[in-house]
């Protein structure tokens, strides 16, 4: 019974620490706020629920992104969501507007409109391998698909970005 107390309390301090990131995760699967936020909650709820399922010392994120990718592969099945409902524009993910950033900032919304374009199981394992920084057998696990699959699928997402780059005009360079 002890164990099981331990393991709320290391789940109920962690959990805090990592809701940035599982909002930003459920941000990218829905691509839509209020889902994101539902989806975090019901994330927090489900945590705290089985908690006893948590073995202490092992990453705790782990654990709560595959929470929070049952728990929307679940909503994907329950509610019929159509391709493209709920879309966020790229310009809302952005960071700060900054004078000084102009230029990085373009160039973020560019690759951003990119990265927005690919099909949601590329886009997955996009940001959990490049953004989150999961080892590509941790996103296989996560994702709950062989380790090869999630290889194949940021292959493709490279390729894809990589000719988009190609595909795109030169860009205009400032003359002083």
């Amino acid at each position: 019974m002890e164990g099981k107390h331990i393991a709320t309390r290391e789940v109920r301090q962690q959990l805090a620490e990592h809701l940035p990131r599982l909002w930003r995760y459920g941000l990218v699967l829905s691509r839509n706020r209020d889902i994101a936020e539902e989806l975090v909650q019901s994330t927090c709820v489900r945590a705290l629920e089985r908690s006893s399922q948590y073995t202490p010392g092992t990453r705790i994120d782990r654990w709560l992104f595959a929470i929070l990718h049952s728990i929307w592969i679940s909503e994907l099945r329950a509610r019929h969501v159509r391709q493209g409902q709920g879309f966020v524009a790229s310009d809302e993910l952005l960071a700060p507007d900054t004078r000084e950033q102009d230029e990085t900032r373009l160039h973020y919304l560019k690759v951003m409109q990119r990265v927005n374009a690919l099909p949601e199981a590329q886009r997955n394992a996009v940001f959990l391998v490049y953004v989150e920084g999961f080892t590509y057998q941790e996103a296989a696990e996560t994702l709950a698909v062989p380790i090869g699959t999630v290889m194949s699928r940021l292959a493709t997402a490279r390729a894809t970005l990589a000719r988009s780059v190609d595909a795109l005009p030169p860009v205009k360079e400032k003359r002083s």
